[in-house]
């Protein structure tokens, strides 16, 4: 018995066209990787760069993955990177739903129009749907395969349960244009039946992705160039169909090193690790974008972009076949780069969490603390370890006060300390500038070089030998009272 077409005429109807229309589709398994983020990146720079459609797709036909929590993962994401959704589950749209989960029954009503069609046939076999990616499934020796349609009925009506699977053409080749790759030919012998319904009538992950694509008005579909080897069953299905093919986009693996591809299981950073870690979305946005793309022509030496920028120098003849290496010194040389960019409010307010976690004492200038930090920190988790001599002075070797390039040594150090004491009391206001006029003045009476003057009052200050500011910004946080307790007690111990 024929199926009744009024319902894929009214679905066909709906599809908005004429416009380029792309789609990050997502699984919610908890975290969005590295390769997850570039992938959402790309399709949305496209839309954006086109003036198209950006559209955001859950994809959750694989129930046994899904995790609690991950769905909100993505929209947190998305919103944080700024790569904003015209149609959605969250907004909604002209092709709704918008989540794979709800749209059960299409997925059934088109794998039966397609055994109609003749791109796929009912299987009753007792296999399962991962043989294929076993390279257990022996086409060729599918009995279902050749049944006729009154006996698929006849099984069909006595309630077995089957699976429908695609069914890809005995001979010849099929020839798919992917827009970094070229033309792919592959022979349709390598090609295996892959299930595109399962028994609990659930789609699989290669079948849903082809009928919302269609259904959605997909114009370019961006993934991992892992989907290669599934890009003539995708071909086939759309011809099968009577459909347009989508501009295929694949991109080439984000690599941990040579060898190895970045990978949860192996602790490489998600999206939200390496917000934990201390970088800037911006930074991590703007690096994402180079691994695996280079912009061309005038630009082709520039690196740091924003995203506005980024949406008029992308183009897809910049994305490289070859896989990239994730880079964590470039990452931080990024982060560094956009960390220096920032206002000092901005960057006061990014970096407070983390000052806090070392200074607690209410009494001291965070602010004056991060003007130190702006331009001498990589990540926002290397700033706790520079500050922890501000709440308590630690225990430090009078070795420190020891340096040629200074002039200074145990004796000078204790000489200069001794000066200095005087002076800083006396000042009327206890400001940088006052600090550091009467501190240079010091240095000309002596007859000192300002570094013998200014040494050892930051190691007496600070207890350290390296240290975010100098001597002079050092005493203006710590406070009078304060600083001359520390140069006091770093004489005391080098007159001892």
């Amino acid at each position: 018995m024929a199926i009744d077409r009024s319902y894929f005429k009214e679905m066909e109807r709906k599809i908005p066209r004429g416009t380029v229309r792309t789609r990050f589709a997502p699984s919610p398994t908890g975290y969005m990787h590295v390769g997850n983020l570039r992938t959402a990146l790309y399709t949305w720079l496209i839309a954006r760069g086109s003036n198209g459609t950006f559209i955001l797709r859950i994809e959750d036909t694989d129930q046994g993955r899904l995790v609690d929590g991950a769905v909100d993962v993505i929209y947190r994401t998305m919103a944080e990177c700024g790569l904003s959704h015209d149609e959605g589950p969250d907004v909604g749209g002209p092709v709704a739903p918008y989540i794979q989960s709800q749209r059960r029954e299409t997925y059934g009503r088109y794998a039966e129009l397609l055994t109609e069609l003749g791109g796929a046939y009912y299987c009753f076999c007792e296999r399962t749907e991962s043989e294929e990616e076993s390279g257990e499934f022996d086409r060729a020796a599918d009995p279902c395969r050749c049944l006729s349609c009154r006996e698929t009925q006849e099984k069909l009506a006595q309630g077995m349960p089957y699976v429908i699977r695609q069914r890809i053409p005995d001979g010849g080749t099929t020839t798919f244009h992917d827009a970094v790759f070229g033309d792919i030919t592959v022979e349709n012998s390598t090609l295996d039946d892959q299930v595109l319904l399962k028994r609990d009538g659930l789609p699989t992950y290669n079948f849903a992705n082809v009928i919302d694509d269609h259904l959605m008005g997909i114009t370019h579909v961006v993934r991992g160039s892992e989907y290669l080897s599934s890009a003539p069953k995708y071909n086939l299905l759309y011809q099968a169909f009577g459909w347009d093919v989508p501009t295929y986009v694949h991109c080439s693996p984000v690599m941990r090193d040579a060898q190895n591809k970045m990978s949860k299981r192996h602790g490489d950073p998600s999206y939200e690790d390496l917000k934990a870690q201390g970088y800037l979305t911006e930074a991590i946005l703007n690096y994402v974008a180079l691994l695996g793309w280079s912009p061309k022509g005038e630009i082709a030496e520039q690196e740091i972009f924003s995203l506005a920028e980024l949406v008029k120098a992308f183009d897809l003849t910049g994305i490289s076949k070859s896989p990239a290496i994730f880079d964590r010194a470039k990452l931080d040389h990024f982060n560094a780069v956009y960390l220096r960019q920032l206002t000092p409010e901005k960057f006061h307010e990014a970096a407070l969490p983390y000052i806090r976690q070392a200074v607690r004492n209410p009494a001291l200038d965070t602010a004056a603390i991060a003007a130190l930090l702006q331009a001498r920190c990589e990540r926002l988790t290397d700033i706790p370890e520079k500050l922890d001599f501000f709440d308590e002075l630690p225990d430090y070797d009078l070795e420190l006060f020891t340096n040629k390039k200074s002039k200074t040594d145990a004796p000078i150090s204790r000489d200069m300390l001794a000066s200095v004491i005087p002076v800083l009391t006396a000042l009327p206001d206890w400001t940088t500038e006052s600090i550091h006029d009467a501190l240079i003045a010091l240095a000309e009476r002596l007859a000192v070089k300002n570094a013998t003057l200014m040494w050892p009052v930051r190691i007496a200050a600070a207890g350290k030998l390296v240290t975010p500011g100098g001597a002079v910004e050092i005493c203006q946080i710590l406070g009078r009272d304060e600083t001359l307790r520390r140069l006091s007690l770093g004489l005391s111990r080098l007159e001892a």
